[in-house]
């Protein structure tokens, strides 16, 4: 080479070489390296040198070699999640406030949808989670509807779609319906150019994965894919809470040398915020089973402290006592054991749903009746405490305004997804009763589509859903909790919101029809108090009203 010549290595060779040498602490031999790079003659300007020098260390502390390996730096330039849901969208937000230097793309097909995420009024509600859009989105965080082209480019690609409950075919009312992930999987096998990582984020039943697997392998083009299962354990209410400081992350993969890589590579996504403790490495198959099991565990102590519930009420005893005396054993612990009109949400039914057909796929009927049972208590419970409503008001409602508070399946969320509101109303509607409905975080379209809509064709798709449901012309909904109990005959919360805790029930009981009557599904009332004022008052587990136990007993 000429004097003052400079030989330039490949750029990703280079940065993969310095951090090596910068690692083992070879300074000498850096700098040895540089003079490989950038070769130069003793008779040049010895400051030439030294600016070389200068712009070496400038490399050093751009690419922040001495916290990262460059090479694993590299690989995890882009995440493309399909799916901006309840679990796609705060995660992805969240993965990208921790990991500024990841690219993080949400797509879907709903053009609504994603329009919503990219404008101030987010598709969904969960505590905090706007401010965290807000800060990444249109930086390191997108939104689209181009799917095929965020999933060619990406390096992981989660995927976050619906598994809802099969309704018809093998496996109606328990299987999942995969469709929608095998829409996926061989959509991904077909833009890609380029090896993957690909993450199940959905709750999918046992050895979906393994079937995933297979569509990919099959139509690769010699592509490698890696599937992990990274099963979420989020709250809605406490969502990114949950995000920000989970219990535990749990990932599973194949225990190959290429799987156990793609573990690494996810791991050190997580690690960027959550201990590496906390990060729990599994095969793929008792990763897609913990998550079921999970949510059947949980399902399971609501199921049987509502069992408790109705016996105390038979008896007198208060179940608030009970479970309190219960959650004081370490053994067992408090949570979860607030008795109520029953459990609702997106995954306790249909995952243990899934878990039922399972067990019996796999020849254990008699595991598979046990799980029944907890679906059986909470379907019990909700049948009871509508019937509680019905013979207390003189047997009948028909006719007679009755006045929801709450419609959510919890507080802090607009989710209605499976939410015990929605069998509560419809049970009341049997009965003819008129239904004024208030709940914060949730509109009428959402509470007349949920009405209106056979069971599990909420899990679907938007666009695959009625466009324009049915209006129930007993249903009205309203925006205020004094509007919708003037001049009802009774009050019914189903959601514990905390506004509730706090209304004027004095004046509430002032503009309602007499009696007037409270039935308090979520336990969140001044029993005492609202006696005083002369409401009749029915709480699950407590202790009967005098007017009650003079009523017909409800089974």
């Amino acid at each position: 080479m000429g004097r003052g010549t400079v030989k330039v290595l490949p750029w990703l060779d280079l940065r993969g070489k310095l951090g090596d040498y910068i690692y083992s602490g070879k300074v000498l031999d850096l700098l040895v390296l540089h003079l490989k790079i950038f070769p130069i003659s003793l008779p040049l300007p010895f400051f030439f040198f030294l600016t070389q020098i200068f712009f070496l260390f400038f490399l050093f502390f751009f690419f922040d070699l001495t916290a990262q390996d460059p090479e694993r730096i590299l690989k995890m330039v882009k995440i493309c999640c399909i799916g901006a849901g309840y679990v796609g969208g705060p995660t992805m937000a969240v993965i990208a406030l921790k990991c500024p230097e990841i690219e993080v793309a949400v797509v879907d097909i709903s053009v609504s949808r994603i329009n919503a995420w990219n404008s101030d009024a987010l598709p969904i509600y969960e505590p905090g989670l706007d401010e965290v859009v807000k800060q990444c989105r249109g930086k390191n965080l997108f939104f689209s509807t181009d799917v095929e082209k965020h999933v060619s480019e990406a390096d992981i690609v989660f995927v976050s779609v619906n598994t809802p409950t099969k309704t018809q075919g093998l496996g109606a009312g328990k299987a999942a319906d995969l469709t929608y992930w095998e829409s996926a999987a061989r959509m991904i096998a077909d833009v890609s150019k380029s090896n993957k990582i690909v993450v199940e984020k959905s709750t999918v039943p046992v050895k979906t994965a393994e079937a995933i697997e297979k569509i990919l392998t099959h139509n690769s083009k010699g592509i490698n894919f890696q599937i992990l299962s990274n099963p979420e354990f989020l709250a809605e209410g406490t969502a990114i809470q949950d995000l920000f400081n989970p219990d535990r992350v749990l990932i599973g993969g194949r225990e190959t040398p290429e799987g156990k890589k793609a573990v690494e590579a996810l791991r050190d996504v997580y690690a960027h915020w959550v201990p590496v403790d906390r990060i729990i490495c599994t095969n793929l198959w008792s990763a897609e089973l913990s998550k079921l099991a999970a949510n059947a565990f949980l399902a399971q102590r609501i199921s049987s402290v509502n069992a408790m519930s109705a016996l105390c009420e038979a008896t007198g005893a208060d179940v608030s006592q009970v479970s309190h005396a219960v959650g004081k054993d370490t053994r067992i612990g408090p949570k979860f054991l607030n008795a109520s009109v029953g459990f609702g949400g997106s995954c306790f039914q249909k995952d243990i749903l899934n878990l039922v057909y399972i067990c019996e796929c796999n020849g254990l009927p008699d595991v598979a009746n046990y799980w029944k049972q907890v679906i059986k208590v909470n379907d019990y419970q909700k049948t009871r405490f509508v019937n509680r409503i019905v013979s207390s008001m003189f047997n009948t409602v028909s006719g007679k305004k009755i006045a929801i508070l709450g419609f959510a399946f919890k507080k802090d969320t607009g989710d209605t997804r499976e939410t015990p509101a929605i069998d509560v109303c419809k049970g009341l509607l049997g009965d003819k009763a008129r239904l004024s409905i208030y709940d914060p975080q949730v509109n009428e379209e959402q509470i007349q589509r949920d009405l209106s809509m056979k069971k599990f064709d909420w899990d679907h798709p938007v666009h695959l859903q009625p466009m324009s449901p049915t209006s129930i012309k007993q249903v009205s909904v309203v925006w205020d909790a004094y509007e919708a109990t003037k001049d009802a005959h009774g009050i019914c919360i189903l959601t514990e919101w905390d506004e509730f805790k706090t209304l004027d029930y004095q004046r509430i009981y002032e503009n309602m029809q007499k009696p007037a009557f409270v039935f308090d599904g979520r336990n969140i009332v001044d029993v005492a108090k609202l006696r005083e004022i002369g409401f009749i008052v029915y709480s699950i587990g407590k202790p009967l009203d005098q007017w009650l136990k003079d009523m017909p007993a409800v089974a």
